[in-house]
């Protein structure tokens, strides 16, 4: 998670979200991307997606069922649609999002009957530090 967290920290100082996601294959990292749906000027550039892009490319391959993926933020449901599809084993993250997020809140992507695929999930992990760093970044945008 402090791979993530360092690209959390990065995105922030690039005036994005800060979100970071980290790809592990049987323990190697092969991904670590930032939030960067500003600079690439792609909504869909949430820092899972571009991770799960990159491991893909990584491997070559569209499956990553041995792979883990490592976020400091609870997926949405565009990120948690990817998860399923690219088959990743299993869903770390650290800060619940209950207005954005689809794992434990929304609409419970992984528990929807139509879900073909729901890694193991653990939450929680660097949780503080994860909503310190959004809280503080919602804070200065704001100007509170």
């Amino acid at each position: 998670m402090h791979r993530a967290l360092a690209a959390a920290r990065a995105a922030a100082q690039a005036g994005e979200v800060p979100v970071g996601a980290v790809v592990l294959c049987r323990g190697e990292v092969i991904a670590v991307a930032a939030n960067a749906p500003r600079a690439l000027v792609d909504p869909t550039a949430h820092a899972e997606m571009l991770a799960i892009r990159a491991a893909a490319r990584v491997l070559a391959r569209d499956r990553l069922d041995d792979c883990d993926l490592w976020v400091t933020l609870e997926p949405c449901a565009m990120c948690a649609g990817a998860i399923a599809h690219a088959r990743i084993a299993r869903l770390y993250y650290g800060a619940s999002d209950p207005k954005g997020g689809a794992v434990e809140h929304g609409p419970r992507f992984f528990a929807q009957p139509t879900c073909h695929h729901r890694p193991d999930i653990y939450s929680g992990i660097a949780e503080a530090e994860a909503a310190a760093m959004l809280r503080a970044f919602f804070t200065d945008r704001r100007g509170d």
